[in-house]
């Protein structure tokens, strides 16, 4: 989901609580803040010397230790209010993918994608997922795909192979 998608699915909703789903029946706190949206600039070489750039905005969601016990989520007024006035002072990217970066006591930092949203009741939900790491370039080194990888080939991209 690019940022545009996101701020547009809030304005449909403005209604709602906004919650964030970050592993199945897990949801980010009740007292969780936006303390930070990064625009991000990326600018890559993978394994097989192959460029690319693209943006991304990351949406920082942090727990106040101060709020444990809130039962009452962020509605989705408030975090579009915050959005859009992050926006003025720091244009998005509008296709920009849009992640959210979060971690608890019982969950590593991560960045997180947008995976779906379902709405419960009077709760919009993000439903967010890892994006686990993959060789881009794959055909370029000649990677078996994961059913032949799986099958014990484990040094597909060993030294001298011409990718890694």
């Amino acid at each position: 989901m690019n940022i545009s998608q996101f701020l547009e699915l809030l304005q449909q909703h403005k209604s709602k609580s906004l919650l964030f789903q970050y592993a199945p029946q897990q949801l980010v706190g009740a007292n969780y803040h936006i303390t930070e949206v990064k625009h991000v600039q990326i600018d890559s070489v993978d394994c097989g010397a192959q460029t690319d750039s693209w943006n991304e905005t990351i949406i920082q969601l942090w727990e106040s230790p101060s709020e444990i016990g809130k039962t009452e989520y962020m509605s989705v007024t408030k975090a579009l209010g915050i959005l859009n006035k992050v926006g003025k002072m720091k244009s998005y990217d509008t296709s920009s993918e849009v992640k959210f970066e979060y971690s608890n006591a019982l969950f590593h930092t991560a960045q997180l994608f947008v995976n779906d949203y379902e709405i419960y009741g009077n709760n919009l939900v993000m439903n967010l997922a890892i994006q686990k790491t993959d060789c881009k370039a794959k055909e370029l080194c000649g990677v078996p795909e994961p059913a032949a990888a799986s099958a014990g080939n484990s040094n597909s991209c060993a030294p001298g192979s011409g990718c890694c």
